[in-house]
C-alpha cells in the first residue's frame, strides 16, 4: 500500500508537470497568433532581426541577456512597441536627401542682415556747421552762411550742401583759406613782462609763465623764449606740432623786435646786419632793419629777423657797437602784439590761429 501511494504521488506529480508546461507552450502560441510579445520580449526594443528561436542572446546596450533580439521572422512587432513609431526595417534616407535638407537650413540662418536706418544705427562723423560753430566761428546759422556762400572747403573741396558729416580729428576743414581749429586745442598770447622767467615753473620760485595761466583743464606750454629781461608778445598752447614748427628753422618764422639804443646811428648799420654779424656761434642776419623813433641820442630801431638762438638781437646790436637798453617783441610771425597791456593773457582768434597754420604748412 505505501509503494502503490508513493508511485501513485509521483506519476500524478509527473502528469501535472507535463500538463502545465504543455499549457504554457499553448498559452505562448496563442499569444504569437494573436501579434501578441512574450513578456520577456517586451523589456527590448523589437528591431529587424531575423533570428528564430528564443537563444540566449544579449539584449542591447545595458540590457540584460535571457531574450531574444527579435521574434520570429512571420511575427513582427506592432507599431509602438519598444520602436516608439518606428516602423523596423525602416529604410535609411537618402545622401542626396540630407545634403539638400543641409543646404536649406544653412539658407535659412545665411540671409543677409537687414539695413538698419540711420535712425537707429550709429551714424559717424558730426554736422559740418555744428563744428564750425563749436570751433567759434559763430552760431550755427551763421556757419550755414558760410557753406552757402562756399566760403567753406574740406579736404580741399569746396562744401556747398548742408548737412555734411565730417571727422573733426581727421578731416582737414578751413574757412577762407585758413584752417580751423576744431580740435579740442587751445590758443593764447600773453605780453610777458620784464622779470618773468619763460618757463611754466621755475624751481627757484621766480615769477613765471606759469603764474598767467592757472586754473586750465588743460596743460600748456610756451612758443620759444623770451630772456628774463625782454617783454612782449609770446605764444602758449597745448598744440605739439604747431609750437614745434613754429620754432623750427626749416620754417623760418619771422619775429619782429622794438629795441631802444643809443646813437648816434651810421647809415650803413641796418646793411651791415641784413649782410651778417659774426657772432662767436656762426654769422647771424636781419631779415630787416628800420629806425622808428629817434630823440636827440635816443634811437628806437625795428629789426625782424627768422632765427631763434639765445639773446640773438641784443648780440648782433652789442657786436655792432650798440648795446641794447630794452628790448620788446612785438610780433612772433603773423600774430601781432598791438595794444595788448602787459601781463595780459588773451585767447588767439580764429582767424589768427589759421594764419599760424599757414605760416607753418598745416
Amino acid at each position: 500500500m505505501r509503494s502503490s501511494g508513493r508511485n501513485s504521488r509521483g506519476s500524478g506529480s509527473g502528469s501535472g508537470g507535463n500538463n502545465y508546461r504543455g499549457a504554457g507552450n499553448r498559452r505562448d502560441e496563442q499569444q504569437q497568433r494573436a501579434g501578441r510579445p512574450r513578456p520577456e520580449e517586451r523589456r527590448y526594443d523589437v528591431g529587424g532581426g531575423s533570428q528564430t528561436g528564443p537563444g540566449p542572446k544579449a539584449g542591447p546596450k545595458g540590457g540584460q541577456g535571457g531574450g531574444p533580439k527579435g521574434g520570429t521572422a512571420k511575427s513582427g512587432a506592432p507599431k509602438g512597441v519598444g520602436g516608439r513609431g518606428r516602423k523596423p526595417n525602416a529604410p535609411a534616407r537618402p545622401r542626396e536627401y540630407e545634403a539638400q535638407m543641409e543646404e536649406r537650413n544653412r539658407a535659412r540662418h545665411d540671409k543677409p542682415r537687414v539695413a538698419l536706418p540711420k535712425t537707429f544705427g550709429e551714424v559717424e562723423g558730426e554736422r559740418l556747421q555744428k563744428v564750425l560753430a563749436r570751433a567759434g566761428m559763430g552760431s550755427r546759422r551763421a556757419c550755414e552762411e558760410l557753406i552757402d556762400q562756399a566760403r567753406v572747403e574740406v579736404n580741399g573741396k569746396i562744401v556747398t550742401e548742408q548737412g555734411l558729416r565730417v571727422d573733426p580729428e581727421k578731416d582737414e576743414i578751413k574757412v577762407d583759406g585758413l584752417t580751423v581749429a576744431t580740435q579740442s586745442y587751445l590758443f593764447f598770447a600773453l605780453n610777458k613782462p620784464a622779470g618773468v622767467v619763460s618757463t611754466m615753473e621755475d624751481p627757484d620760485g621766480r615769477q613765471c609763465l606759469g603764474d598767467y595761466v592757472t586754473n586750465r583743464e588743460t596743460r600748456l606750454f610756451h612758443v620759444g623764449r623770451l630772456d628774463t629781461e625782454t617783454e612782449g608778445i609770446i605764444l602758449l598752447t597745448n598744440h605739439g606740432e604747431l609750437a614745434h614748427r613754429l620754432t623750427h628753422p626749416r620754417y623760418g618764422v619771422k619775429k619782429t623786435y622794438l629795441a631802444a639804443i643809443q646813437g648816434p646811428l651810421p647809415r650803413d648799420l641796418g646793411k651791415r646786419l641784413k649782410s651778417g654779424i659774426e657772432l662767436e656761434d656762426g654769422y647771424a642776419r636781419a631779415d630787416h632793419f628800420r629806425v622808428v623813433q629817434n630823440t636827440g641820442k635816443n634811437y628806437l630801431v625795428e629789426v625782424s629777423l627768422h632765427e631763434g638762438r639765445k639773446h640773438i638781437v641784443r648780440r648782433m646790436l652789442a657786436e655792432a657797437g650798440f648795446p641794447v637798453d630794452k628790448l620788446v617783441r612785438t610780433a612772433f610771425g603773423p600774430i601781432a602784439l598791438g595794444d595788448q597791456k602787459s601781463g595780459w593773457l588773451r585767447r588767439m582768434t580764429n582767424t589768427e590761429v589759421g594764419m599760424l597754420m599757414r605760416e607753418v604748412e598745416l
